[in-house]
């Protein structure tokens, strides 16, 4: 019986991982459409994947950042300040096509909704002071609770501190560091059984039929997403590159977007980033810092989602919104996408800060947000995966940019 199983498997474990992902999805729907109660029974697939991402996730930022900072030698290139400054643009210019957008499709919500509880921000001020007190977290409590900014903090930190210590010291750092690498390909191999419970339990739960009644709104967020993905982003590359943008930008879409469409987590997706940066050969310094800092603070898509469903808001109470007025919600959603991470319930509860600036309610925000939940099934995954695919995209275009100039 073992021997049976294992030749018929044989030919599909010579698959790539990619190809073995998409015959998870396809498999996932068609269990959710032949019989979403048994559909419903391999969710445990799925969260099990998800569970053990977000496990290894903490110690391998951790290990990895203190491991590259110790092991750093005076004079060797890095890249970390080209890639916040793309992680910057980018951000930006997601934000922007997001408001064009609005202004050419303007979307109209119905309001009659229930209010959603939870306590958005204040303001700006309020995000980057949470940013400040994330940061001075017990690192204990930052790894048992996935902070990644206090991870980023302390490892930095003691990286700086062990660039001093003794060959063995570092040697054994860098020793530990390639065994949770190790963890991390076993966990991601088992990916395509993860997705396929994912995929078969989110079908079955949720269905498309919910997204019917607020399809244009979903439209244009996806929309933007997709032209960001595809247009805005690959001229980001070209400009930092002078070379064709897509063969990297679709490697990054199928190594990253998959599994962050379904994951829909950032931080659940680092892993499988650092595994991407690692097949592309970037430079290893610059990648174990920026990839657990884009998961952090690089989110277009959540500036994306903040702009959109603020001018739909905007539109639909008959609020008048003149082209500077939107380019001030360009910046406020950039620098409120940058500390989304901080904020519970992601960037949807970011949204009535950016619509007070057109004097709308919190109560009327609040249950605009409560569309943004029935639309979360397809905005936070298309969100996440063009977040997590950009921090690859992003690094990649940064360290081909200075080799070239280099050259």
């Amino acid at each position: 019986m073992i021997a049976t199983v294992q030749n018929l498997s044989r030919p599909l474990l010579r698959l790539g991982l990619i190809p073995q992902i998409a015959i998870g999805i396809v498999c996932g729907i068609l269990l959710a459409s032949v019989s979403p109660e048994a559909a419903l029974s391999v969710s445990l697939l799925g969260q099990l994947f998800i569970s053990a991402l977000k496990a290894v996730a903490p110690i391998l930022v951790f290990v990895l950042v203190a491991a590259a900072i110790a092991g750093h030698r005076q004079g060797q290139p890095t890249h970390i300040r080209s890639v916040l400054i793309l992680y910057l643009i980018g951000t930006l210019t997601a934000a922007l096509v997001a408001v064009v957008a609005s202004f050419v499709f303007p979307t109209t919500l119905a309001l009659d909704v229930p209010e959603v509880s939870g306590n958005p921000p204040g303001g700006i001020v309020e995000i980057l002071r949470n940013l400040l007190l994330n940061a001075v977290t017990n690192p204990v409590s930052a790894l048992m609770e996935g902070n990644f900014i206090a991870i980023l903090v302390w490892a930095i930190g003691l990286g700086i501190m062990l660039r001093q210590a003794k060959e063995s010291t570092r040697a054994m750092l860098s020793d530990l560091s390639d065994a949770v690498s190790n963890i991390v390909r076993i966990v991601i191999r088992f990916a395509p059984l993860g997705i396929f419970g994912l995929v078969a339990a989110t079908l079955a739960e949720s269905g498309m039929g919910a997204l019917l009644d607020y399809g244009h709104l979903l439209m244009v967020i996806v929309g933007c997403m997709l032209f960001v993905a595809l247009v805005t982003n690959p001229l980001i590359v070209y400009w930092q590159t002078r070379r064709n943008p897509y063969p990297l930008v679709f490697t990054c879409l199928r190594g990253s977007a998959i599994t962050a469409f379904f994951t829909r987590s950032s931080a659940a997706n680092i892993p499988v980033n650092l595994e991407l940066c690692k097949r592309l050969k970037l430079h290893a310094d610059t990648y174990a810092i920026s990839i657990p800092l884009g998961a952090t603070i690089n989110m277009c898509g959540a500036a994306i989602t903040i702009s959109v469903i603020t001018l739909a808001a905007a539109h639909t109470l008959g609020i008048g919104v003149d082209f500077p007025t939107a380019l001030l919600l360009c910046i406020v959603s950039a620098l409120a996408a940058c500390g989304v991470s901080g904020v519970a319930g992601g960037s949807l509860l970011l949204i009535p800060m950016a619509a007070s600036l057109f004097g709308i309610s919190t109560d009327v925000a609040m249950q605009v947000v409560a569309i943004g939940f029935v639309i979360s099934v397809v905005q936070d995954a298309t969100e996440t995966a063009l977040n997590s695919s950009t921090d690859v995209l992003f690094t990649a275009a940064a360290c081909q940019n200075d080799e070239r100039r280099q050259a």
